[in-house]
Order: C-alpha cells, then structure tokens, then sequence
C-alpha cells in the first residue's frame, strides 16, 4: 500500500522519530510510526484489517470516508482510502478517540 501524507507535519513525524514523540508522546509517537511501517507494507485494506492489533475499521457519521487505525487506547490514526482498488492511505491526523 502506498502512503501519502495530508501535510508535512504528519509526514516529519513520520520521518523523523524525535519529532513523533516530542508532538504525541514516546508511546503514541511510536506507534504512529510502526503502523505506517505496517500499512506500507499491506496490499489493500483487506489485509490490514486481517491484522488484530490494529483493530482497522471505517468510521462513521461526520468521518464516513474515513478509516482508523488503533495507537493505543484512546489514540487513533485516522486515514482515506484512495486509488482504483483503494491501495493507497492518506494519512489524515492522529486523533484522541475519547476525551477523557
């Protein structure tokens, strides 16, 4: 799956691991990290939703369009689907789930 980002500030998080972290925390900016890895490894939507600990599903509502990834409990990275066979993933914001 190719992955593009929606602006440049997601894209230097990823890029650049010291910038994740000092934005979203050690743990949510390493995980935003590793799911990207994991996402640009993926053929298609189908095979990253056959992965568990990602827990990807579409959302609903304002956000239908829109997919999730899980980061940690209440931290998600939010993502479009793009591509004649959905293949590609822009990469849309990191987003606390609840706001507790």
């Amino acid at each position: 799956m190719d992955v593009a980002f929606r602006t440049r500030k997601l894209q230097r998080r990823y890029e650049r691991s010291a910038a994740a972290t000092r934005v979203d925390g050690d743990e949510v900016g390493r995980k935003y990290i590793a799911r990207i890895n994991l996402m640009k490894q993926a053929r298609d939507i189908e095979e990253l939703r056959q992965l568990p600990v990602l827990h990807c599903h579409p959302l609903t509502g304002n956000r239908a369009g829109q997919w999730a990834v899980t980061l940690t409990g209440f931290h998600r990275l939010i993502f479009t689907l793009e591509g004649e066979r959905l293949e590609i993933a822009m990469i849309e914001e990191v987003s606390k789930h609840y706001d507790n």
